[in-house]
């Protein structure tokens, strides 16, 4: 392991680290800033981001050792002093541990989205708060999501604090960014669309006992909700149902409700026979049906 110590804040080999609530390395370097021991240990287990360099406050060393030991011999590891520490990143940080690496190049949607077989994809659109985007991710990653598509409004999973609310999630849950004409490319691969939206309209969430095996989520911004656009080209939409006379969730509480939910329910395989449903579930397979241009005679039923 390549130990450096650090005596001045104004060491120029620490530049990645100094006034980070100043800078934008995310924008300008494509370097991103992991912070805390949990969110830096996901970091040294992952495998797409480069680590360039971690810092950590001189009281850190020995509770990493293991940590360490992971990452390659020619990244260095720069040691100081809390007062130097606290000097270097222009704000008192106590967790004492972070660690910069390289963004690296964006990541085509369409391998996100190639993989044949079941799928679960999260959709977020013009979701600007970061602790939102980094509360998303987190619920992501619990709940199995295979990826993550942003539109050009949301904010980047990979601000340091995005980072550190989803305790290292956006480090492991694939995302790519697309640019348009997001419903039509996941169609295009085979997915459902399923709109959350709080329209007393909308299928109750608690009903829906089957999905498609390729599921798209769409989440939008709180009070704005999801664009008309989008709300009228989803296959199916879909509401939280809530107490009378109340109907606002924060969206990284309303994304990790619905992913639980969706999540134990069975998966609709296409050619493959099954109990007729009935409610909710007959609905979504309805539509599912229309999308796909073969839809089929709907079964007697008394509800």
């Amino acid at each position: 392991m390549r130990f450096e110590p650090i005596v001045h804040a104004q060491d120029p080999r620490i530049a990645d680290y100094r006034n980070v609530r100043e800078r934008d390395l995310l924008e300008r370097q494509r370097v991103l800033l992991a912070e805390g021991t949990v969110v830096v240990r996901v970091l040294l287990r992952q495998g797409r981001y480069r680590i360039r360099s971690l810092l950590l406050e001189e009281r850190r060393v020995d509770m990493l050792a293991a940590d360490l030991a992971l990452l390659p011999s020619d990244v260095p590891i720069y040691v100081a002093p809390q007062r130097v520490f606290d000097a270097i990143v222009g704000l008192p940080m106590h967790r004492g541990v972070l660690a910069a690496a390289d963004v690296g190049e964006p990541v085509d949607p369409g391998l996100l989205l190639s993989g044949p077989g079941p799928s679960t994809v999260l959709v977020l659109e013009g979701i600007n708060n970061h602790d939102n985007v980094g509360g998303i991710f987190r619920n992501a990653k619990a709940f199995g999501v295979d990826a993550v598509l942003l539109d050009q409004s949301t904010c980047s999973p990979l601000y340091r604090k995005a980072i550190r609310v989803s305790v290292g999630a956006t480090l492991l849950v694939p995302f790519a960014r697309v640019e348009g004409g997001i419903l039509g490319r996941l169609r295009a691969s085979g997915y459902t669309t399923m709109a959350l939206t709080p329209a007393v309209d909308a299928l109750d969430l608690r009903g829906i006992r089957e999905v498609p095996e390729r599921l798209a989520v769409l989440v939008g911004a709180e009070g704005d909700g999801l664009r008309r656009e989008t709300l009228e080209g989803a296959e199916l939409r879909v509401r939280i149902a809530m107490a009378p006379g109340f109907d606002s969730l924060n969206v990284a509480t309303a994304a990790g409700i619905a992913l639980f939910a969706l999540s134990g329910a069975s998966k609709q395989r296409p050619g493959l026979s099954a109990p007729q449903p009935s409610g909710p579930a007959l609905q979504i397979v309805e539509a599912v049906q229309v999308s796909q241009g073969r839809e089929q005679p709907r079964p007697d039923s008394d509800h």
